[in-house]
């Protein structure tokens, strides 16, 4: 086989060996994509389980002062402390928790089929006592005004709550962790890191309340342990550790941010999570990882 043939067989398996490396990168960016849009839908689906329980917590509260009756009102308001306790367990669960978003979501409902035998029960006993107010059109057209001014009263409570809720929350992206050395370069194993350095950014958003805003960022380690000199927060309704602090003046813009740790413990290999918290919200989450 003379050296001609050689060349254009080595550079013909050169060609393939490329176009199937190029094939797994654009795959697995591919993938990579797919599985971000999973975890939006996730926590858009999330959002909307906790509105949906929001409104029947609401709703049962309502209807207790549509009725006259010991017993239903009883039974009513077992029933709303039983939403609102899901409500809680629906919000300490992370989107990405399948198992425990589908109970909750079955859990879900249950509730629509109690609401509406609920729902069933207090229109036949309002159809009754229309009838006997009909004797009445005074108390008739008093209850009528208070029923309009209920439903004025909630239609206000539900899109103030809506608003603050959703549309004021902060959100933090392009989060990075990176680990430098005693001499501030880049750090590649996890023995050699001595500061961490996260960045992100704070998110424009013009609904959003303006002024000075502590934000916190909590490092786990693999073990699921936080990297933390002992400072805490509080986060629905306990306190958590975090890792450092900073506060920043948000005047609804972009903002972006940089928070440096002194290492003076032992980082052990693995995953780490990093979580940031603002105005008592997890407001961005991201993960990196360290070898030996």
């Amino acid at each position: 086989m003379d050296k001609k043939r050689i060349i254009i067989i080595a550079a013909t398996v050169g060609i393939a060996v490329l176009g199937v490396v190029s094939y797994l990168a654009f795959s697995l960016h591919q993938k990579n994509i797919e599985n971000e849009e999973m975890l939006m839908l996730a926590e858009m689906d999330k959002r909307e389980m906790e509105n949906e329980y929001a409104q029947f917590a609401v709703q049962y509260s309502e209807m207790k002062t549509q009725i006259n009756n010991d017993s239903l009102i009883a039974q009513l308001d077992r029933e709303q402390r039983r939403t609102e306790e899901l409500l809680e367990e629906l919000k300490r669960v992370k989107s990405n928790n399948a198992k425990e978003i589908r109970r909750l979501k079955q859990e879900l409902a249950t509730l629509r089929t109690i609401m509406r035998g609920y729902i069933m029960e207090i229109d036949s006993l309002n159809r009754l006592n229309q009838a006997l107010a009909k004797e009445n059109k005074k108390v008739k057209a008093q209850y009528n005004e208070a029923q309009t001014h209920i439903s004025s009263l909630t239609t206000e409570k539900e899109t103030l709550t809506e608003k603050v809720a959703i549309a004021s929350q902060l959100d933090a992206t392009s989060i990075t962790v990176t680990g430098k050395n005693k001499r501030g370069k880049t750090a590649k194993k996890i023995k050699d890191v001595k500061k961490f350095v996260i960045d992100f950014v704070i998110t424009k958003n013009i609904t959003a309340s303006t002024g000075i805003r502590p934000v916190y960022v909590r490092i786990l380690r693999p073990a699921n342990t936080v990297v933390t000199s002992g400072g805490t927060f509080a986060y629905e309704n306990r306190q958590l550790e975090y890792t450092v602090m900073k506060e920043i003046e948000y005047t609804g813009e972009e903002h972006p941010v940089t928070l440096y740790w002194d290492v003076a413990e032992y980082l052990s290999p693995g995953r780490y999570r990093v979580d940031i918290f603002c105005d008592g919200n997890n407001i961005g989450t991201s993960y990196f990882e360290y070898e030996k």
